[in-house]
């Protein structure tokens, strides 16, 4: 491993906000080690995701002209899911795909190796297939890491180490994630041809499609089903609330199988060859995880530090990482300028995150994760709905009833004052 007797910053994780800090910093001109435990960023990473542009953008302009994106979303679908049935809202506009609000379907294996590739290229020590073992204290301050007992030495260490920070909890620098914090996600990707993926989702050349599915597809946990259009292959999966998974009488691979036979799903993955399965750990609490994030010679950011948002019909996490590495690298900056690598110093990295979209946005909705811990929203709300909808279009000749009947005996079901009490939450958390 090449190194220096000190680098300037010494960054743990090879993924986006790993990644974006280490380019910042090298293009800044400063020493920057980063470390990334795969064989090559991205290898340890699910496959398929959505990225917003707008925070990369920023930094590096025009990036979708030469990183490996796979398609720009211009289509939205929402669902709600019944065993049988499916209510789904889609919204198409030009307005998706614009410069400063396009986002794209990423699968991460090779964006994040794209991503660390440009850190190299913009003059950063890169390190893949090398685990940090644990960070060296000193008197209270982070000072290196150890890898395979060797001692690297840096003035900070950025940590992009993903949701656990098992290396910020060994350190005591932070408290041990709870299961109630995080969601398991599972994903499949099944290869399709690009004209056969494009009929089906009606879409043209670049255009994309990402769609969000709720009820039966996680069997009343928390959580949700996705399905995002890659060029030539579909990201399908289920992210569920890891507190209740025991609980629940069927199983995260039950689940799985229920979601992809389902005959809303079904059809748009039929005849697709099997090329992936993975899974792995998000942060789900929103605001309420963000726990420790500088101190003596240290930064957390990325998924360390808690930033995801998931609002139910949108999830975020792929631009607040990219954000926060920024927001990290530039804090590296300041503290190098005064050579005070000290908590006082580097305390500035959360003035800029209070001034950013991160903060302010996780502070907008850091009630809808509680909102959301209702049992109701994944079981009678998808069936009313469903009913609902039937009542509406199945004529099968007998009498007809007031639509307002039918209606109010639906919703009399779920129960109004649950519908009432839900909707004020509903309206409050967001």
């Amino acid at each position: 491993m090449i190194r220096l007797s000190v680098f300037d910053a010494i960054i743990v994780g090879g993924g986006l906000a790993g990644s974006t800090a280490a380019y910042v910093l090298a293009k800044q001109g400063l020493e920057v080690l980063i470390v990334e435990r795969g064989n090559y960023s991205g290898s340890k990473n699910m496959t398929g995701g959505r990225l917003y542009a707008h925070s990369l953008e920023k930094i590096i302009p025009d990036f979708a002209k030469e990183a490996p994106v796979e398609r720009r979303v211009d289509k939205e679908y929402i669902g709600m899911l019944t065993e049988k049935d499916a209510f789904v809202i889609k919204y198409h506009s030009p307005r998706l795909a614009a410069a400063g609000s396009d986002s794209y379907v990423v699968l991460r294996g090779k964006f994040d190796r794209w991503l660390f590739d440009k850190a190299e290229e913009a003059g950063a020590i890169t390190a893949a297939g090398v685990k940090v073992d644990q960070l060296i204290v000193e008197d209270s301050r982070v000072t290196g890491v150890i890898c395979a007992g060797e001692e690297i030495r840096a003035n900070v260490v950025i940590l992009a180490d993903g949701v656990h920070s098992l290396l910020a909890e060994k350190a005591g620098l932070r408290e041990k994630v709870r299961p109630s914090q995080v969601a398991v996600g599972v994903k499949e990707v099944y290869q399709l041809p690009a004209k056969v993926i494009e009929e089906r989702f009606g879409l043209a050349g670049e255009e994309g499609a990402a769609c969000l599915f709720a009820g039966t597809p996680t069997n009343g946990l928390t959580g949700g089903g996705f399905l995002y259009t890659n060029r030539e292959s579909l990201s399908v999966g289920l992210v569920l609330s890891l507190q209740h998974i025991g609980e629940n009488n069927k199983t995260v691979e039950e689940m799985f199988t229920n979601f992809v036979s389902h005959p809303e799903i079904a059809p748009l993955i039929k005849d697709g060859k099997l090329l992936e399965r993975s899974g792995h750990m998000v942060p789900e609490a929103g605001l309420s995880m963000v726990s420790t994030l500088f101190g003596d010679g240290f930064l957390i950011c990325g998924d360390a530090a808690g930033f995801c948002l998931n609002i139910g019909y949108m999830v975020r996490g792929m631009d607040l990482a990219i954000a926060s590495g920024e927001l990290a690298a530039k804090a590296v900056i300041k503290a190098k300028e005064k050579e005070d690598y000290t908590a006082s110093s580097l305390k500035v990295y959360k003035t800029l995150l209070d001034d950013s979209f991160i903060m302010h946005d996780l502070s907008v909705y850091k009630k809808f994760p509680a909102f959301i811990e209702n049992e109701r929203l994944f079981n009678q709300y998808p069936t009313m709905i469903s009913n609902m909808m039937a009542d509406i279009f199945v004529i099968d000749g007998t009498p007809a009833i007031p639509l307002r009947k039918r209606m109010k005996k639906h919703i009399s079901a779920a129960g109004i004052m649950n519908l009432v009490r839900d909707g004020i939450r509903g309206v409050r958390s967001l």
